[in-house]
């Protein structure tokens, strides 16, 4: 796998008879919508397969596989314009034996979704992961497991594709925000707590998850101690059935962070009371906060430092982000609230406003500037984002600091260049049959 960056004066065509594929199979690889038109700085992943194989009338997915004796994940993981699906036509060239992964080293890929997830992006995101969590169960006002709703579907289809279905337990009420009034009330209610474990596990059996992720923020550092003990058990109530158990972690560098975020989160035993740990690395750069990087490789590393000290690395996911950010400048603290947008919508953006994308080798992501008219007057903006660059490069920091995997947060969105890295560096680890 190469990462091309596209420097000024270059064409697809060009490109692609320099590294000996073709333009239609370019845009296909990084689903360009106008082929015709690239911008300095954007980057281009590009593939060398060992072996391909053109597809002959009247065969689909599972006569190729069988031909060749290779999974059927593994051909979706390959070939991810098939979107998960078995159909085929005569003519399609399909990647059976792509190049040798980066590294060998099997890690594991969770990725965030809301039941509103398009069914059709789905089929296309599940062959790339280990895990899909769906966002989220949370409490009721006495304490009880207030549910998802909606969720029977996304279950029944991750298990088609061999990935454990997740339920995502934040503490949050009926608005959906995060609350920590309810979570006291479990922590410190100890009849609220059992009633809560005990819905838990009934929700999981019932809806057939493999487990559940907690996620409490904002607990309070008086109550650390009590969380500790929700997650132990927990994990003892669940481990008969062979339910996972993770817990969501605020993103510390020091065991004694002052603030809302981090006083309730102890790592170490956060750490060992549950099975896994998935350190939530993103939001430096956020919808009110100036602009940067959403996770910038050298606020991560210093996570990740403190986190490996207080936590075995084989239970730690390492969080990435799956979309970006435009501010209007000047960035106003108190003001400003900067749009989310998607990676891929981030290039079309740069491509539109004619802007040259620009890499910032500190943080490891990309960036642009660019300016819009608002009553006749031009308004500066900058726009953070991520491409296959910066996902390189945090996947070589998990492999860095010997992680068991990483989280996506979130899947709603496709970015084709974040899982055609993943599925070229390294091999994708699948628990489920």
């Amino acid at each position: 796998m190469v990462i091309y960056t596209v420097r000024n004066g270059d064409t697809l065509y060009g490109i692609a008879r320099r590294y000996g594929t073709t333009a239609a199979i370019l845009a296909r690889d990084n689903e360009l919508p106008n082929p015709a038109r690239l911008t300095v700085g954007q980057t281009l992943v590009i593939l060398q397969p060992k072996t391909v194989y053109t597809v002959q009338e009247g065969e689909n997915l599972y006569s190729v596989a069988e031909r060749f004796s290779v999974p059927i994940g593994t051909l979706w993981r390959n070939n991810p314009f098939l979107g998960g699906r078995i159909e085929l036509q005569a003519g399609q060239i399909l990647t059976i034996v792509p190049e040798a992964p980066i590294s060998n080293r099997e890690i594991s890929v969770n990725t965030y979704v809301y039941p509103s997830m398009d069914r059709d992006l789905l089929r296309k995101t599940l062959p790339y992961l280990t895990y899909l969590t769906l966002f989220s169960y949370g409490l009721e006002e006495e304490g009880g497991l207030s549910e998802l709703g909606d969720d029977e579907e996304l279950i029944e289809l991750a298990r088609q594709y061999g990935v454990a279905p997740i339920m995502l337990l934040a503490s949050v009420g009926e608005d959906g925000r995060f609350s920590n009034e309810l979570s006291t009330r479990v922590l410190t209610d100890e009849a609220a707590r059992n009633l809560l474990i005990e819905e838990i596990a009934d929700e999981l059996s019932e809806k057939r998850y493999a487990g559940v992720e907690v996620d409490f923020e904002y607990v309070s550092g008086e109550n650390a101690g009590a969380y500790v003990s929700f997650i132990h058990d927990l994990r003892e109530r669940l481990a008969p059935d062979g339910f996972t158990v993770f817990v969501s972690l605020a993103p510390k560098t020091s065991a004694d962070q002052e603030g809302l975020l981090y006083e309730g989160h102890d790592y170490r035993a956060l750490g060992a009371a549950a099975d896994k740990a998935f350190l939530m690395t993103y939001e430096w750069g956020y919808t009110y906060g100036p602009p940067m990087a959403v996770s910038p490789v050298d606020k991560v590393t210093e996570v990740l430092d403190f986190a490996v000290g207080e936590i075995p690395p084989e239970k730690l996911m390492m969080g990435m982000p799956n979309y970006g950010y435009d501010w209007r400048l000047p960035f106003v603290q108190g003001e400003s609230r900067a749009r989310s947008l998607g990676n891929a919508e981030a290039v079309e953006l740069a491509l539109a406003k004619r802007a040259a994308i620009e890499y910032d080798e500190i943080a490891e992501a990309p960036f642009f500037r660019y300016f819009d008219r608002e009553n006749g007057t031009p308004v500066e903006h900058i726009v953070w984002f991520e491409d296959a660059k910066s996902v390189r490069a945090l996947l070589q920091l998990a492999d860095t600091y010997g992680l068991i995997g990483v989280g996506i947060w979130n899947g709603m969105r496709y970015f084709p260049q974040l899982w055609q890295v993943l599925n070229h560096t390294h091999p994708i680890r699948k628990i489920m049959g």
